[in-house]
């Protein structure tokens, strides 16, 4: 996962080291002349500022995610989205398949993958989100790499300084990825979104290594890392959109960069996406078939697009200085960096642009798009606000005449600068609230006020997915309406029965927990002949409300007589 290639090291009151022989960095094979490049960048004793070694490049914002993104992971209740994970994973593999064929085909390799993970791990709330923070984990550690290779194979053939700025872009990069509110919000959820991002991370750094070496054991890598994003999240193949962007706008630098394309794009590029795309050519077609699950989606509006700066910044202080900070990355690119050849901004900002884009622009004519879908361009606005910071830092330097310890103030004054505007939304992004729902707090509620002989009923049916996060006290209820449970029906929520089967089964309530859940916290209006009946059966036997409960967005109200 580590970059081999570096760039020019610092060497402060040292004699400069002789230029290396042969091929630039970039044109050399990855490997043996990213190795000789870094020793003879050293500087003059051979000795390496601990900071500046590849490996901590990597490894530092990737602790520092497994810090962040750990800490507390087990605090915030599971959600309904949540629920759904933790009831899907605990049925045979067989029930799986079979829920798979009907919905949720989406997330079928995550489910999957799940159920191995539960078997060992077990389900509680640490258990089912670990796996995400895991991939955050390892996504940090290749956006430092892709950053730091970016910025490597921008720079100018021979260029020395006292900054070593593809590391210190690799760096910053991966720590702003580390940091960010949202980076924490995923990897504490028990959802595939995490693992789709690492993949696209895998993917891009992947790119900057085939693009310039052009040989197909790069290429192929590309591709399984791109199947493998689309995998956990169809949406994510808009990587391959955006890295289109990324081949038009440059040039490799490289001996095999020159072979076979199509205008600027590799044919071998070309060859191993759509071998991706048919890969998930299946999927793609059981999912299209499945479309009814995001029918609750509505055409993006302003605000729509208001959220996706919000969550992508971590909160609407953090718009303006990540917004400052992408543009000097890509003032960087076009000023210093001359854009052509694949550098920092070349890589994050068709990311960071293009996959929104296209979904917000398709769903004007079929509602496809919401914010969380589109969390794996996450990773690119760090990387181009990290070149920004690096930018700045090298600004800084040159504008002092070499004196870098003034640099690195300024450098310290905008990290302080963010830290403080990340400390709020950090630990707000733990917290419950943060979650639509409060499932725990929904289930402590049914224990503590159930009776022998409740009943249960969930309007609509699919917020039965309410009962599911702590199941044990919903299970102490009679759910008169179902019919059959979720994995005897192969679906996510059961089926019910007739509204003249639930009458037959009303006789001699004497107390009924209705649950429910929206978003404006609002009891909702029947709409369906089965709630209706519902209602109109509570009504018919008298009762009235004796208590109510907000848990989020779970209502919970008992009716009695």
């Amino acid at each position: 996962m580590s970059d081999t290639d570096t760039g020019p090291e610092e060497a402060a009151a040292t004699v400069a080291a002789p230029e290396p022989r042969g091929p630039a960095p970039w044109l050399a094979e990855p490997g043996r002349a990213g190795r000789a490049t870094a020793e003879s960048a050293a500087p003059a004793g051979g000795r390496r500022r601990p900071w500046q070694a590849g490996w901590l490049v990597v490894a530092v914002p990737a602790v520092t995610a497994f810090a962040v993104g750990g800490y507390e992971i087990g605090s915030p209740s599971l959600w309904r989205d949540e629920a759904y994970t933790k009831d899907t994973i605990g049925r045979p593999v067989g029930h799986i398949f079979a829920l798979l064929g009907h919905q949720d085909a989406v997330h079928g390799a995550y489910y999957l993958l799940m159920h191995v993970i539960a078997a060992a791990a077990g389900t509680s709330a640490t258990a089912l989100r670990f796996p995400s923070l895991c991939a955050m984990v390892i996504a940090a550690g290749f956006v430092a790499a892709t950053g730091r290779r970016a910025a490597a194979l921008a720079a100018a053939p021979g260029s020395r300084g006292r900054l070593d700025i593809p590391a210190l872009t690799g760096l910053l990069s991966g720590l702003l990825f580390a940091t960010a509110p949202y980076m924490t919000f995923y990897a504490q959820m028990a959802r595939p979104y995490a693992i789709e991002t690492m993949f696209a991370s895998i993917a891009s750094y992947l790119l900057l290594r085939a693009y310039p070496d052009g040989r197909w054991r790069w290429w192929s890598a590309y591709g399984a890392a791109v199947a493998l994003t689309g995998l956990f999240n169809v949406f994510g193949l808009l990587i391959l959109a955006a890295h289109g962007v990324t081949l038009l706008l440059t040039d490799a630098r490289g001996r095999s960069a020159a072979g076979r394309r199509a205008g600027r794009v590799p044919l071998r590029w070309l060859a191993v996406s759509a071998a991706a795309v048919a890969v998930l050519g299946p999927l793609l077609g059981v999912a299209g078939g499945q479309q009814q699950q995001i029918q609750w989606l509505t055409r993006p509006d302003f605000s729509a697009v208001e959220r996706l700066l919000t969550d992508l910044a971590g909160s609407r202080a953090l718009i303006i200085p990540f917004a400052l900070l992408a543009l000097a990355g890509l003032a960087a690119a076009c000023l210093v960096d001359d854009w052509r050849p694949l550098n920092p901004a070349a890589i994050a900002l068709p990311w960071l642009v293009v996959p929104p884009f296209l979904l917000i622009a398709a769903s004007f004519v079929k509602p496809v798009y919401y914010v969380r879908y589109v969390e794996f361009c996450l990773p690119a606005l760090s990387i181009l606000a990290g070149a920004g910071l690096a930018g700045l830092i090298r600004f800084a330097a040159a504008a002092r005449y070499g004196r870098t310890r003034l640099a690195w103030l300024s450098a310290v004054v905008v990290i302080a600068g963010l830290a403080a505007l990340l400390a709020g939304p950090q630990q707000a992004i733990r917290q419950t609230a943060a979650r639509p729902d409060n499932l725990r707090l929904a289930s402590a509620i049914v224990a503590a006020n159930e009776q022998p002989g409740d009943v249960v009923l969930y309007i609509p049916f699919t917020m039965r997915v309410l009962g599911t996060g702590y199941p044990a006290p919903f299970a102490r209820l009679r759910d008169i309406a179902l019919a059959k449970s979720p994995p005897v029906s192969a679906t996510l929520t059961g089926t019910e029965v007739s509204a003249a089967g639930l009458a037959g089964r009303f006789t001699g309530v004497r107390r009924v927990w209705v649950v429910t859940g929206a978003s404006n916290y609002k009891f909702p209006v029947p709409s369906t002949r089965a709630d209706k009946e519902k209602m109109a059966l509570i009504a018919g036997a008298g009762m009235h409300i004796l208590h109510r409960w907000q848990a989020g967005e779970v209502m919970l109200t008992l009716y009695g007589d």
